[in-house]
């Protein structure tokens, strides 16, 4: 097992990693959308999104994957009626690759966030 960490994603904001690669599969931590530097990205959905993905591509880069091997993502929602401009977001990113996924509204996130994100990717 390998602890994933790297600058260019926000610091774990708590006692977790930002990932784990085990048996060639990287497991990510729900991304929020935080600059590398800790500045949370106000904005609508969006924004909230198109940052989630930045972190997300800086730790599978880190973990020596990217979005195109990424199998599986869980998205969490605050409010269910982000889901279609979330979801414009979320196709821009991966392009004609569709990992399996899961969408949830939940009742609250870190800091208060619109949306979370986190991955299951391939490490070759």
């Amino acid at each position: 097992m390998k602890t994933v960490s790297t600058t260019n994603a926000p610091a774990a904001i708590g006692p977790y990693a930002q990932g784990i690669i085990v048996n060639g599969l990287f497991y990510s931590s729900g991304q929020i959308p935080l600059t590398a530097d800790g500045q949370l990205v106000e904005g609508d959905i969006v924004a909230q999104t198109t940052q989630v993905f930045e972190n997300l591509k800086a730790v599978l880069a880190e973990a020596g994957s990217s979005l195109d091997k990424v199998v599986k993502t869980t998205v969490f929602l605050k409010d269910m009626n982000d889901f279609a401009a979330m979801n414009e977001t979320y196709a821009k990113n991966f392009g004609d690759h569709k990992p399996a996924r899961s969408a949830v509204e939940v009742a609250r996130l870190p800091k208060d966030v619109r949306v979370e994100i986190e991955v299951i990717a391939v490490v070759e």
